[in-house]
Parts: C-alpha cells; sequence; structure tokens
C-alpha cells in the first residue's frame, strides 16, 4: 500500500499483522489461496494476464470476504473496480504477483 499511495495511508491502512483484526487475517489468507489455486491452475499462463487483470481478481476476492464478514458494510469497502483509488488497484496487482511467484 505505500508503495502506491500518495503520502502517507491512514493508520488503520498500515498495522503490523498482530494488530490487524482475525476477520482480517482470515480473509487475507482466503484471498491468498485464491490466488494461489488460480496461478497453479493456469500455470506460467497467469504471465499473460495484465496488471489490471490481477489486481481486479485481487479486488473481487477481496470484496467477497467483506461481505462474508461485514453485514452493512461501508459503500468504500465494497466499491466497483472502476471506483477504486489507483493505489488500490496497483496493490491488488502486487498481491497477485507476489503470490503467482511463491505457486
Amino acid at each position: 500500500m505505500k508503495r502506491h499511495f500518495p503520502g502517507e495511508p491512514k493508520p488503520g491502512h498500515i498495522v503490523q499483522r498482530e494488530e490487524t483484526p482475525d476477520w482480517e487475517r482470515r480473509s487475507a489468507a482466503a484471498v491468498f489461496g485464491k490466488v494461489r489455486d488460480f496461478a497453479k491452475v493456469r500455470g506460467d499462463t497467469t504471465a499473460g494476464l495484465t496488471r489490471e487483470q490481477k489486481g481486479r481478481f485481487v479486488a473481487l476476492c477481496g470484496l467477497a470476504r467483506i461481505h462474508k464478514y461485514i453485514e452493512d458494510p461501508k459503500p468504500s469497502y465494497v466499491a466497483d473496480w472502476d471506483a477504486l483509488p489507483k493505489s488500490q488497484k496497483e496493490s491488488g496487482a502486487d498481491i497477485f504477483e507476489a503470490v503467482e511467484r511463491m505457486a
């Protein structure tokens, strides 16, 4: 997030793992698993995906997790891709690529 965020992110957006709520850790683990499984199924063909496609995949997986854990999420939590800030889109692509390298 810090890599792409213009200026300084809100303190709640950058926290140590131990300070992250349990539901967010579970959500992050689930998104990691979805990206890992997708990369394994696709093999080396994920290299043909654009950064936008990778970021969209992470955003969509995260969106599903928010709906699972938050009954009435704030609109910004469930915003469609076009409404997301560039920093969030780029961070999602970074996440995908990091998991992809591990898979």
